[in-house]
């Protein structure tokens, strides 16, 4: 059961996992500290109050109904979004095509072949359907 647990935890894709939670969890504490420290506040200063919880607040019998939640909760999400696609998402594929294009760069960089190496490829040519392959020493 240990040995099934340790095999589990060394592949690759479990530590990728914890490495990608505890990055997540540190840039949402950034975002969060972004939110609360400059953006509620700039929301506060038009609005009058720094989130939308009391924003179309009413009550029916003693419940009290809050559809400003769930607005300020998609806020703050699309704040979250927002942040990972600028700060993560569009650097990683900025750097995957940057190395595509290398890729493809070093492969058309090739050298070209010399009159002299065309004149043995096709000699190695003529010899292997001739059947008369020399032997090397």
């Amino acid at each position: 059961m240990i040995q099934g647990f340790k095999e589990f935890i060394s592949r690759g894709n479990v530590v990728d996992l914890a490495v990608g939670v505890i990055i997540g969890a540190a840039f949402s504490q950034i975002v969060t500290a972004l939110v609360d420290g400059v953006i509620n506040p700039l929301i506060g200063a038009i609005f009058g109050q720094p989130n939308f919880d009391d924003v179309l607040k009413f009550t029916i019998g003693t419940s009290e109904i809050k559809p400003g939640l769930v607005l300020t909760a998609l806020v703050n999400f699309l704040l979250i979004a927002f942040a990972i696609y600028f700060c993560i998402v569009m650097p990683m594929n900025k750097l995957a095509e940057r190395r595509q294009k290398k890729t493809e760069q070093n492969e058309a960089e090739e050298p070209a072949l010399t009159d002299e190496a065309k004149l043995l490829v096709e000699i190695r040519d003529l010899l292997s359907t001739n059947g008369s392959t020399p032997s090397v020493r």
